[in-house]
């Protein structure tokens, strides 16, 4: 259906754009090797790198946020993003006169905005994507034009203003994390029966994270009952030193890993009986694919608080527990955390209704909405 049709696809600024929009483009490409696929996004960002990576072509457009503190120097950044605003809308219309694209679907990220309103106004089909259940400023505009709106929860629609009815396709999620055996990974981790307690705070690291997860590992490395693999963060180089004040001997305990960052995701995360981490719209469809536990601490410092929003979401289907960081500490995360190893059961069920959560054909899913459009 798509062979010999053009899709221009927006997305930009993190990977949580990038990664789902790069999945569906995969698929399309797989089931329509005919199908030309163009990306927007912007030259110093993620996509520049891992669009090309993936061998999809990119064309970059100038575009950047406005600053919410309005301060001098964030007056002043808001000025240079109005200039750059109009540039965008010159740019994006000149790429799409030039790819003469049949659908443009947009991924999130300040580029959609430009390149959607300008095809909205040619009379392009539009689609955009919503990754979190509070929508992003960006979509929430979008969505009063595009011709289809899709959404990887449904508690996302009741912030949209639209006169269509929206689409759940929840989120695309990696093969390799979908269809890993826990077994195995287990064994390639050298764990026994004991739990796995998984805990990363981003890439970056987050610093109040990182502290409470030390407490609890100095509150219960001496009896060894369960393995730890924390990933510190490019930020947390002091995470080992603390450690080793309180206690906690890193060169003998091989039951506790700490790493900078956690590059073999598809192995760890199977194996792990309980994850502590951040509330991202793509961690959060790992975790329920896979029906594992998690304790939720959602990142505060980001647009929107749309990382609460998204771990609410799991709460509300009693699928996930929730510690806002402003309650954070690690007196609070070691209670929660035996609470949930005294209770198996409760860890059973919490598993199961997050497993319900699931979509395993997101792609799938969005790649029929863009069918339908052309």
């Amino acid at each position: 259906m798509l062979n010999g049709k053009r899709i221009l696809i927006a997305a930009g600024g993190t990977g949580g754009h990038v990664n789902p929009a790069l999945a569906v483009a995969g698929l399309i490409r797989k089931k329509y090797p005919g199908c030309s696929i163009l990306f927007a996004g912007t030259a110093d960002k993620i996509e520049s790198t891992l669009v090309p990576a993936a061998g999809f072509d990119i064309r970059t457009i100038d575009i950047e946020g406005f600053q919410r503190r309005l301060n001098m120097s964030g007056l002043k950044r808001n000025a240079r993003t109005v200039v750059k605003l109009f540039k965008a809308s010159s740019q994006a219309k000149g790429l799409i006169h030039e790819f003469k694209p049949d659908v443009v679907v947009g991924f999130g990220g300040y580029v959609s905005g430009p390149v959607l309103r300008t095809a909205s106004k040619l009379g392009i089909p539009t689609a955009i994507h919503e990754q979190n259940a509070y929508p992003g400023v960006t979509n929430k505009a979008l969505a009063k034009h595009a011709d289809a709106v899709m959404l990887t929860v449904a508690e996302a629609q009741k912030h949209l203003k639209t006169n269509k009815d929206c689409v759940v396709t929840g989120l695309p999620i990696r093969g390799e994390i979908v269809s890993a055996d826990r077994d195995r990974c287990r064994r390639e981790l050298g764990l026994d029966s004991r739990p796995l307690i998984l805990s990363m705070g981003g890439s970056l690291g987050a610093r109040e994270l990182n502290k409470a997860v030390a407490e609890l590992i100095a509150a219960k490395h001496k009896e060894a009952s369960c393995y730890f693999i924390h990933a510190m963060g490019q930020y947390g180089g002091w995470l080992p030193g603390l450690l080793k004040e309180k206690g906690v001997d890193l060169d003998r305990e091989k039951h506790i890993t700490i790493r900078e960052y956690i590059d073999d995701m598809q192995r760890c995360l199977p194996a792990a009986d309980l994850v502590i981490c951040r509330a991202g719209a793509s961690t959060l469809s790992e975790i329920q694919a896979l029906g594992k536990v998690s304790i939720l601490i959602p990142s505060p410092n980001v647009a929107e608080n749309h990382q609460y929003h998204n771990a609410m979401a799991l709460v509300g289907n009693r699928a996930a527990v929730i510690i806002e960081e402003k309650d954070l500490s690690g007196a609070r995360l070691s209670s929660e955390v035996d609470e949930l190893l005294k209770h198996p059961q409760r860890m059973a069920e919490i598993g199961m209704n997050a497993r319900k959560m699931a979509v395993y054909d997101a792609a799938e899913r969005i790649c029929a909405v863009i069918e339908n459009l052309v």
